[in-house]
């Protein structure tokens, strides 16, 4: 039996993903995990740190990244997937693609990720609604090739609202169950530093949808120019990113460091909470 998706829980706590990318060329990461053997072990690794979700994905989304061919992302991800989930973990498939989606759920993931918002490939809808299982849905301006070409909005979080409305009404015709639909509002996906970071400041603006809210900033360039700080030196920047997003809602961070992490999302639940106790 395959690992269920953890429940999404306000009134508990934020459930955290760990960031797998089998990639040489993602801007944190790339050619960390190209072997399997060490893949596996760091999806383990995130696991024992307190990753509740291990996602996994086989090609680069930075900004300028050139798409790779579906053979190679399968390539990539399949092996790792497999053993990740016979080993009890709960796999998220970070994929817009749909045969890479079905392939992965067939190897024992039990979530699709998807950047495109289900605009990238026509037959995802209808895969993960056969699945039966949660996914994401991402907001992002163009492909990341184009994405931070001078992006442009009215208004970041009504533009982004307004693209939610009418994915949750696409998926739901398309025979995804609304309650398995979760929304990424996309930090660092065709928006400038100044929009991150009103994306961050009213993120509570997109749980109006009564769905899951997924947040992914770990390490990304926004974080750098505020600080000042290279890629590998954004510690601080990431946990108050997390800190902000946990007192305005979310349900679910994406990251790379998943032991510091879990770390600042048990005290700032506590602090939500005003209880020790998680339950």
């Amino acid at each position: 039996m395959k690992p269920a998706v953890p429940s999404p829980d306000r009134a508990r706590r934020t459930l955290i993903m760990g960031i797998l990318n089998r990639t040489p060329d993602s801007f944190y990461d790339g050619g960390r995990w190209i072997g399997l053997d060490e893949a596996v072990a760091h999806g383990l690794r995130m696991a024992e740190d307190g990753a509740d979700i291990i996602d996994v994905g086989g090609e680069s989304s930075r900004p300028g990244a050139e798409p790779v061919s579906e053979t190679e992302e399968q390539d990539r991800v399949l092996p790792v997937i497999e053993e990740l989930a016979a080993r009890g973990l709960a796999v998220s498939i970070d994929t817009w693609r749909a045969s890479t989606a079905k392939k992965a759920l067939q190897a024992g993931a039990v979530m699709v990720n998807d950047i495109t918002g289900l605009r990238g490939d026509p037959g995802m809808a209808e895969v993960i609604a056969e699945a039966e299982c949660p996914c994401v849905i991402m907001h992002m301006l163009g492909t990341p090739k184009t994405m931070q070409q001078n992006p442009c909005y009215r208004d970041v979080i009504d533009d982004i609202l307004e693209f939610f409305e009418e994915r949750i009404s696409f998926a739901v015709r398309a025979g995804i169950s609304e309650s398995n639909i979760w929304l990424d509002p996309g930090f660092g996906f065709g928006k400038t530093p100044d929009h991150n970071l009103e994306l961050v400041r009213r993120l509570d603006a997109f749980l109006r949808f009564g769905r899951p809210v997924l947040l992914g900033a770990s390490n990304k360039s926004t974080i750098g120019i505020v600080l000042g700080a290279d890629v590998s030196d954004r510690t601080e920047g990431n946990m108050a990113v997390v800190a902000y997003a946990i007192a305005k809602g979310v349900h679910c961070v994406r990251v790379h460091d998943v032991r510091t992490t879990v770390r600042v999302a048990r005290m700032a639940d506590a602090i939500r909470r005003g209880s020790v106790a998680e339950t």
